[in-house]
């Protein structure tokens, strides 16, 4: 990528995991911007995989494992491996995008789902092999918590769905007071958000601050953009996901600058 001045002078904070964040933030600093590194998600093993190996007791009758994430991977798929010898040769792939089929992929897995426009769960359940699942058993592979739509939907098509959960998302961050303090030296003009979770550690801990009115906040989808919106925060949805994208939606800022 060529060093342009495409965020000329912009300061913008990222708060993806840190090792999510690497090429964001090279990417920003080409382009002419500063990156500030706040991440409001780390990525952390369970203390206890006794129920997640019990979960993996039920691949032998599971036809779709879907996987929520590249952790989900990472997290899960060398113990899959581990407690069968190799992949199950009947376990047919899912994947909410193509970051997390490539991680897929490096453990040998290379025939998977994937959604071909907006990487989140309405993608990938409108695709045709989502529909026909009654009587299906599904996996989903995911972090502690989430979204539930997922599940609640096939459910509702008439699959049997379980959970497998390998890992756990926690907020590295116990106050804002470093964002707070690169706005009032007038070096923060907008934080980079990219899940719903992380909206909601930053509001939390932001709450009623004054300087959280002043930046804007740029997410990629527009689920993430309606809890700020509702609060009357700036925001920019960027058009698709990835890194291209945010950096476009990012310059729409250096003409507000100018």
């Amino acid at each position: 990528m060529r060093a342009d001045h495409l965020l000329s002078n912009l300061c913008i904070a990222v708060t993806r995991p840190v090792d999510q964040a690497t090429s964001l933030n090279l990417a920003i600093t080409q382009h002419g911007g500063t990156a500030i590194s706040f991440p409001l998600i780390a990525i952390s093993a369970l203390d206890d995989y006794q129920q997640f190996q019990q979960q993996l007791n039920h691949i032998d009758v599971t036809d779709w494992a879907i996987f929520i994430s590249s952790n989900a991977v990472d997290y899960s798929m060398p113990l899959l491996i581990k407690k069968f010898g190799r992949i199950p040769d009947h376990l047919r792939f899912a994947a909410i995008g193509h970051q997390t089929a490539k991680a897929l992929a490096l453990y040998g897995v290379h025939e998977v789902l994937v959604p071909h426009t907006r990487f989140d769960s309405e993608t990938l359940l409108a695709l045709p092999e989502m529909q026909d699942v009654s009587a299906k058993t599904i996996a989903i592979f995911r972090g502690v918590g989430g979204r539930e739509l997922m599940a609640e939907t096939l459910k509702a098509r008439g699959a049997n769905v379980y959970f497998a959960e390998s890992y756990r998302r926690i907020n590295p961050q116990k106050n804002a007071e470093l964002l707070e303090m690169q706005w009032q030296q007038n070096k923060l003009d907008a934080v980079i958000v990219t899940s719903s979770e992380a909206m909601r550690h930053l509001l939390q801990m932001s709450e009623h601050a004054e300087w959280l009115r002043h930046v804007t906040l740029c997410v990629n989808h527009e689920r993430i953009a309606e809890e700020p919106q509702q609060l009357g925060l700036k925001v920019l949805v960027a058009k698709a996901p990835g890194d291209e994208a945010m950096l476009q939606c990012l310059s729409q800022l250096v003409k507000h600058h100018d």
